[in-house]
């Protein structure tokens, strides 16, 4: 059900943006495909991890997620994307078993950026070379869970001239630099737990932490960018911050509760680097949000999320029969908001 409610509202934004006749200050900066399908092969990661630091030691949780390799496509903005992490790619480590589920929707409407989260992670192992753990201690936590659910939704001011789609959905073809300033508001909640202990046994003396609780709100700004050379290789980078108000409160074993409330700074990061043309794209692009929370009892704590993907794109007309096919994407827009 959470998927396909989640799927109604990317569908809903999809099929608002149109693609309808280009401004000429759209035509001298970037270029649309609106009656073409975009097919793609691309190699993708999803995580969400939660750092935390504790008298003086910095721990970072992260999940055992796959690799992912795939096929999808694109016709104007509504994507399908199929992938599956194959064994062969992802290759034991030592990093014990993550079962997850991760929805991350990334939607670019022309003047918008729209992202809607919800992580459900299970299992979780310590990561980095460099942390010290007394002997016996053991870096996995299987039965760590971590819950995400959030919004964040940001007015482009300058999408006649900049455009997110062509570096992330590659059905537009950004062919002059420009940039915009970006401006919104995004709102989280969640919770981390695990019944046998979060930290490290030696670190949990003082407070043997279970559970972690957070909601948190802010207004955000930001500001993207797109550095285009020779019209085919292009850098697009964007970067957002805010400082949310939040609640968090920490659960121990015997089920006693600190909270506290504080102003803290969020940020959203996303890079896109690649080469583009009128059929071809290659490109690799990296969204990564994290999500700070209030500190209570010494404890400093963050959630991060992540999604890396390499793409190869092309670019193609549908048959006259599959173009027929099509029509009720057009249809559709027509009769929900009249153009």
């Amino acid at each position: 059900m959470k998927f396909f409610l989640l799927c109604v509202c990317v569908w809903m934004v999809s099929v608002h943006n149109s693609q309808g006749q280009q401004t000429k200050d759209d035509t001298l900066y970037y270029q649309t495909f609106p009656s073409k399908l975009v097919g793609r092969y691309y190699l993708s990661r999803k995580f969400s991890g939660m750092g935390l630091e504790k008298g003086g030691e910095r721990l970072w949780y992260m999940p055992n997620s796959t690799l992912n390799t795939g096929f999808g496509l694109t016709y104007q903005n509504l994507t399908l994307n199929l992938a599956y992490g194959f064994g062969f790619i992802n290759p034991e480590r030592g990093r014990g078993e993550t079962n997850y589920l991760d929805l991350q929707a990334h939607a670019y409407p022309k003047n918008w950026v729209i992202d809607l989260f919800g992580q459900f992670y299970n299992g979780y192992f310590l990561s980095g070379d460099n942390l010290q753990l007394a002997d016996g201690e053991d870096r996995l936590f299987p039965d760590m869970k971590l819950r995400k659910v959030g919004a964040s939704v940001q007015y482009l001011f300058n999408g006649d001239k900049f455009s997110y789609r062509a570096a992330f959905l590659q059905n537009e073809w950004q062919q002059r630099s420009a940039g915009s300033f970006l401006a919104g508001m995004e709102v989280y909640g969640g919770q981390v737990r695990n019944q046998y202990g979060i930290l490290p046994t030696s670190l949990a003396r003082e407070f043997d932490l279970r559970q972690v609780k957070f909601m948190e709100w802010s207004p955000t700004i930001g500001y993207a960018y797109s550095l285009v050379v020779k019209k085919h290789f292009f850098l697009t980078l964007s970067a957002a911050s805010g400082f949310s108000v939040g609640r968090t409160s920490l659960h121990d074993a015997t089920g006693a509760e600190e909270r506290n409330w504080a102003v803290r700074p969020n940020y959203f990061l996303r890079g896109f680097t690649g080469y583009n043309s009128d059929r071809w794209s290659v490109n690799v692009n990296y969204v990564y949000n994290q999500v700070n929370l209030a500190p209570v009892a010494g404890h400093r704590i963050h959630v991060g999320t992540g999604n890396y993907r390499f793409n190869l794109i092309y670019r193609f007309a549908p048959g006259p029969k599959l173009a027929k096919k099509l029509d009720w994407i057009d249809r559709t827009k027509k009769k929900l908001f009249g153009r």
